[in-house]
C-alpha cells in the first residue's frame, strides 16, 4: 500500500539528523559497488536544509499545493514535448575537471537519449518489466543567451580553486556568478536549468533539489556533478554517465525507487516509498542484481510477487535504463506545477529569452585544436565551435598545409619552425563573424644537437619564444627571465613562488633535442642548477624534471626533488641566491635508451605550496658522465685532458690548465655568447701540463666562452667577467 506523501513528509523532518552546514563524510552504504564517492546526495542535502524552521514551513505549504494542483490538474496531452534551457558551468583550477565541450555535449546527448526514450537498451529491460519503459517527452537544450541577452554556447567557465570545496555549494555558485566568462550576476533557476560541473562537491558523484517554493528562481535551483561523472568520454566513462539522468529526475521531483532518503539496502525501507505507483517496493540496489525481490508490500497491486525495477534510472545499479509511466507523469506535473518555477522554463517567452527555441544566429567565431605545440611536420586537428548558427567556414593557417580550408574541423601539417597565428572567419547565411588567435600554433624546431647548453643569456623575455613554452595553470605567477640572480652569466629563470596562495604548478617546457645519436657506449647525462629556500621549515614543495620521446604527447617524471631534499633551510622573505654557494648541481643520467629519441623533451614542473622561490640556470644535456664544468662541444679524439679553467668568474686574468699526451700546437679563443670572437691566442703546448694566463681586463662585463683547439680536439668553457 502507498504510504500518503503528507504523512511521508513529516516523517522525514522528524527523522532528519544533519545540522545546516554540517560536512558529510563518506557513507559507504550510500555508494555503488566499487565507487569512492556517494553516488547522490539529494535527500541528505534536503535535510540539512530542513534544520531551517522557515524551509520546513515552505515544504509543507508546497506538498499541500502540489496534492491540489494535481487533484485538479488536467492531464498533458501526448506528444507535447517540453524544451528546458540548459546551462553547463564549469568550475575549475585549470585542471582535468576542466572538461571539454565535447564531453559536455556528449554529456547532454545522452541526457536527451534517456529522457526520450531513445536509448536502444531500454528494449532489453527485464521480462517482467517489457513495454513499461517510458518517454518523458521532455528534452534539454543548450541556452544560447544569457540573463543579459549575451549570446554564448550554452557552457560557461570559471576559474577558481573552489572547484574542490564541494562542503559549501552555495560557495561553488557564488564563485561562478562572480567569476564566469560569460555573465557575471544570478542565472535564475527558473530560467534556465544550472549544471555545475566541479572537481569535488562534498563526496556526491552528484546532487540536486527537488521543486521547493524555498528555493523557487534562486540559481542554486540547480544540479552539481561530478566532471568524471559527466557524459561517457573524457574524463568520464559510460559507467558513470547516466548519473545527469538520475539527479534531473530528482529535479523533476522524483524520489529514489525506495523512497526519501539514501540509504539503498536498508530492510526498513519497505515501510517507506517514492510515491509512484508503477515502481514496485524495495529497498534499493548498488550493484545490477537482476534477482533482487526486496519488498512484498504491495505484491497486492501487482496480484504477484514482483521483481525490484532496478533498471530504473532512480535506482544505483550500473544497468539503469528506463523511467516508468508513473514517473512520467509525475515530473511532468511538477513541470505544470507552480511550485519551483519549472512551468516557466518551457514557455514560449523564455525559450525566446534564453534562445533555447533555435532562432539564435552566429554571434561569435571561435575554434578549438587538439594541440597547439608540435614538431615538424606533424598534424593538428581544429574544431570549429562558433555559436550559434554556422553555414560556411574560411580558415586562413600561415605556413600551414593546406594554408586555407572551407571545412568545418579541417586538420593542418605545419613543417617549418615558429609561432603561427590561425584565423577562422564563420558564416551563417546573413552574418559573418572573424577569430584570430595570435602566436596559438607554436612549430618546434628539433635541430638542436648535443651538446646542449642553455643559460638564458640570449633572451630579453620567455614570453612567445619559439623553443621555451611556459605553462601556468593557476594563473598566477610564472617562470620568467631574471637578472637578479644566476649561477653563471647574468640571467636565469626564476618562478616567485612566495606570496601565491594555495596549491601552484607551473611548467617550463623545452624544445626538442635530438638524442638519436646516443649509445650505449656513451650515455647522455642531462645536468642543470637551481636554488632554492623554503619559507617554513615544514614546507613540502617539489620540482620534478618529466621528459617525452614523442615531443610532448606523452610525459614521464625522471626526477623528484622535494621537502628538506629540495632545501633544507628557510627564508622568512621573498628570497633571491646571493653567492654561487646558494646554488645546487642535479646531474640525471636516468635518461635512458627508451628516451634516445630525435623528439626528446624535458620540461621543469615546480609544485609549490605557499613556499618561496625558486632559481633555474645553466641546462646541459651531453655525451657522457656527470660533469660539473658546463660541456659546450663533443671531443673527436681525446688528446686534451684535465683541463681548468679558474678562476671563473675573473675580474682580469684567468688561468687555463690542460694536459696532452704529446707537445703540439694549441689554439685558444674567447667569443661572446653571440659567437664574435673577442680574443685569438695561439700556442705551443707541450706534453704534460700546461698553464695558460689569459689577460680579460680589456673584455666587458657578462659571458665568454673559451675554445681550445688541438689538432682535432676541441672543448669549449664558459667564462664570466665580473
Amino acid at each position: 500500500m502507498k504510504i500518503n506523501a503528507l504523512f511521508l513528509l513529516f516523517i522525514t523532518l522528524l527523522s532528519s539528523q544533519f545540522g545546516f552546514s554540517q560536512t558529510l563524510q563518506f557513507d559507504q552504504t550510500n555508494a555503488r559497488d566499487g565507487e569512492t564517492v556517494e553516488y547522490c546526495h539529494q535527500h541528505k542535502k534536503n535535510n540539512i536544509l530542513q534544520q531551517n524552521p522557515a524551509f520546513l514551513q515552505s515544504l509543507q505549504q508546497d506538498e499541500l499545493i502540489r496534492q491540489h494542483e494535481a487533484a485538479s490538474a488536467t492531464v498533458t496531452p501526448k506528444g507535447v514535448v517540453y524544451q528546458i534551457p540548459i546551462v553547463f558551468h564549469v568550475l575549475h583550477s585549470n585542471g582535468v575537471e576542466n572538461i571539454s565541450n565535447a564531453q559536455i555535449q556528449n554529456a547532454l546527448q545522452i541526457l536527451n537519449r534517456d529522457y526520450r526514450k531513445l536509448n536502444t537498451d531500454a528494449n532489453n529491460v527485464h521480462a517482467e518489466f517489457q513495454g513499461m519503459p517510458a518517454d518523458v517527452e521532455v528534452e534539454f537544450v543548450l541556452a544560447t543567451k544569457a540573463p543579459n541577452g549575451t549570446c554564448f554556447s550554452g557552457i560557461t567557465r570559471t576559474f577558481s580553486p573552489m572547484s574542490y570545496m564541494g562542503d559549501d555549494g552555495d560557495a561553488q555558485v557564488d564563485a561562478i556568478v562572480n567569476g564566469n566568462d560569460v555573465f557575471n550576476g544570478q542565472w535564475p533557476g527558473n530560467r534556465y536549468m544550472n549544471v555545475f560541473v566541479c572537481g569535488e562537491i562534498g563526496g556526491a558523484a552528484g546532487y540536486t533539489y527537488k521543486p521547493s517554493g524555498w528555493i523557487g528562481s534562486s540559481m542554486k535551483n540547480g544540479i552539481w556533478i561530478l566532471h568524471n561523472y559527466t557524459g561517457s568520454i573524457g574524463t568520464s566513462s559510460i559507467g558513470t554517465s547516466r548519473t545527469l539522468t538520475h539527479e534531473a529526475g530528482h529535479w523533476l521531483n522524483l524520489d529514489h525507487t525506495w523512497g526519501g532518503n539514501n540509504n539503498p539496502g536498508n530492510a526498513s525501507s519497505c515501510s517507506t516509498d517514492d510515491n509512484v505507483q508503477d515502481t514496485p517496493n524495495c529497498i534499493g540496489v548498488t550493484a545490477c542484481n537482476q534477482n533482487a525481490n526486496t519488498c512484498n508490500s504491495d505484491d497486492a497491486y501487482w496480484g504477484f510477487p514482483i521483481r525490484d525495477n532496478i533498471e530504473n534510472y532512480m535506482d544505483y545499479s550500473y544497468c539503469s535504463k528506463m523511467f516508468t509511466e508513473g514517473q512520467v507523469t509525475r515530473m511532468r506535473a511538477a513541470l505544470n506545477s507552480t511550485i519551483g518555477g519549472r512551468s516557466n522554463l518551457w514557455k514560449n517567452a523564455n525559450l525566446t529569452s534564453t534562445g533555447a527555441d533555435g532562432s539564435a544566429s552566429l554571434c561569435k567565431a571561435n575554434f578549438t585544436s587538439d594541440k597547439t605545440t608540435i614538431c615538424s611536420g606533424d598534424q593538428i586537428q581544429f574544431t570549429d565551435i562558433s555559436y550559434n548558427a554556422v553555414t560556411s567556414w574560411t580558415w586562413s593557417f600561415p605556413s600551414g598545409s593546406p594554408s586555407t580550408s572551407t571545412l568545418q574541423n579541417p586538420v593542418v601539417t605545419y613543417s617549418s619552425p615558429g609561432l603561427y597565428a590561425v584565423t577562422l572567419t564563420a558564416n551563417d547565411g546573413s552574418t559573418t563573424a572573424t577569430e584570430t588567435k595570435t602566436s596559438y600554433i607554436r612549430v618546434l624546431d628539433a635541430s638542436e644537437t648535443l651538446p646542449f647548453f642553455e643559460g638564458f643569456e640570449t633572451y630579453t623575455t620567455l614570453t612567445n619564444l619559439p623553443n621555451w613554452e611556459i605553462s601556468n595553470e593557476n594563473n598566477d605567477n610564472t617562470f620568467e627571465l631574471t637578472t637578479t640572480a644566476s649561477h653563471s652569466g647574468t640571467k636565469s629563470v626564476v618562478l616567485r613562488n612566495y606570496g601565491q596562495p594555495g596549491n601552484t604548478v607551473d611548467e617550463l617546457i623545452a624544445a626538442p633535442v635530438d638524442l638519436s645519436g646516443v649509445t650505449a657506449a656513451t650515455g647522455v647525462t642531462l645536468s642543470f642548477r637551481y636554488a632554492y629556500r623554503k619559507l617554513l621549515s615544514t614546507d613540502t614543495e617539489f620540482l620534478k624534471v618529466l621528459v617525452s620521446t614523442d615531443c610532448g604527447d606523452n610525459w614521464v617524471v625522471r626526477r623528484t626533488i622535494g621537502g628538506s631534499s629540495l632545501s633544507p633551510l628557510t627564508a622568512s622573505q621573498s628570497w633571491t641566491p646571493a653567492s654561487i654557494d646558494d646554488w645546487t648541481t642535479v646531474h640525471m643520467t636516468n635518461i635512458g635508451t627508451n628516451s634516445w629519441s630525435e623528439n626528446f623533451r624535458y620540461k621543469f614542473r615546480f609544485e609549490g605550496k605557499d613556499g618561496n622561490n625558486i632559481f633555474l640556470d645553466d641546462i646541459n644535456i651531453y655525451l657522457g658522465s656527470p660533469s660539473n664544468e658546463i660541456i659546450l662541444s663533443v671531443d673527436e679524439l681525446e688528446d686534451i685532458r684535465e683541463i681548468n679553467l679558474y678562476p671563473n668568474p675573473t675580474e682580469g686574468e684567468v688561468t687555463l690548465s690542460f694536459s696532452l699526451e704529446q707537445a703540439q700546437t694549441a689554439q685558444i679563443d674567447i667569443t661572446d655568447v653571440y659567437g664574435k670572437t673577442a680574443q685569438m691566442n695561439a700556442i705551443q703546448a707541450n706534453s704534460g701540463s700546461n698553464l695558460v694566463f689569459l689577460n680579460t681586463s680589456n673584455l666587458s662585463s657578462g659571458v665568454y666562452f673559451v675554445h681550445v683547439k688541438v689538432g682535432s680536439s676541441k672543448k669549449v668553457m664558459q667564462l664570466l667577467v665580473k
